[in-house]
């Protein structure tokens, strides 16, 4: 398991002065309105797709610190290929059917769903419902596990099926697109307004899941590949361009046992650091045969 973070540090370390200048006065919050619209954000999309915008590329490795050796070795024509950069080699996903794997390379939190619950997520209450806009939706998961995986800017931005099925449906929720930083949720209630899709699903070792990816400041798309009546383990799903980004996962009750680790540390406020295709726990459904793919 990697390094845990607390989510008190990633407030003191993301909040920088241009946000709490956008947030926290009247003007910045004039401007603001105008800014995490979704035509606005898709401006900013198409400069970082040209080729101009490939120059911010060593800078923001440098500032984050990411791995490139981990990602495919080739030139990148623009901050935003760089951003949807692929990895070098396919993510490993375990062969094990009881096995959850994580979706996504991303900060875990696990919650337990109960009837009518607000869920705390980065400084702001929320409801199942609300996100997926549907109560009687949301109360087939009432007694089931929320998992919450939260990308920040510097994550590998895709993400994959955690198991195989079938899709039941896919719906898209419109919204303007607001930060996933925390001073955001001072003013905003931030996943009530952001665009969002999810989808239903049938997995053959889980029962019935939703997955929701939902959009952050400056993503003006959530890219994810026409719906298939099939898909497989470790299947690549979707990704995010520019910004940080969310993925939730609803499991029903009975369905799965996540890792006491990523339980115990969401119980204390901590985040775990997951890699797209770490094992997170185990399904109550399915039994254990081993063995992992590549």
């Amino acid at each position: 398991m990697k390094k845990n973070k607390r989510k008190k540090d990633s407030v003191r370390r993301e909040n920088s002065p241009t946000l709490r200048i956008l947030y926290n006065t009247k003007a910045g919050r004039i401007v603001l309105k105008a800014f995490v619209n979704p035509t606005a954000s898709d401006l900013l999309g198409r400069f970082l797709s040209t080729k101009a915008s490939a120059r911010l590329i060593p800078g923001f490795v440098r500032r984050t610190g990411i791995d490139a050796s981990k990602y495919e070795a080739r030139k990148y024509r623009s901050y935003n290929d760089f951003f949807t950069r692929k990895l070098a080699s396919p993510p490993r996903f375990s062969e094990d059917p009881a096995v959850l794997c994580s979706p996504c390379e991303a900060f875990l939190t696990a919650m337990e769903i109960h009837e009518d619950s607000f869920f705390e997520i980065k400084d702001t209450d929320y409801s199942i419902a609300d996100l997926l806009c549907s109560r009687k939706l949301a109360a087939q998961y009432n007694g089931g596990t929320c998992l919450i995986f939260r990308l920040a800017v510097h994550n590998f931005h895709r993400y994959y099926y955690f198991d195989s099925g079938r899709v039941v449906r896919a719906h898209s929720v419109n919204g303007c697109l607001h930060t996933v930083r925390p001073i955001a949720f001072e003013h905003f209630d931030v996943y009530k307004h952001n665009c969002r899709e999810y989808t239903v699903m049938e997995t053959d070792n889980f029962g019935s899941a939703v997955q929701i990816e939902v959009g952050a400041m400056f993503v003006g798309r959530i890219v994810n590949y026409p719906a298939k009546q099939r898909f497989f383990r470790g299947e690549e799903k979707g990704y995010f361009e520019f910004g940080g980004s969310t993925v939730i996962l609803l499991l029903k009750p009975g369905s799965v046992s996540v890792d006491k680790s990523i339980t115990e540390n969401s119980m204390h406020g901590i985040e775990t650091e997951v890699a797209v295709g770490q094992p997170i726990g185990r399904s109550l459904l399915t039994h254990s045969t081993g063995g992992e793919k590549h």
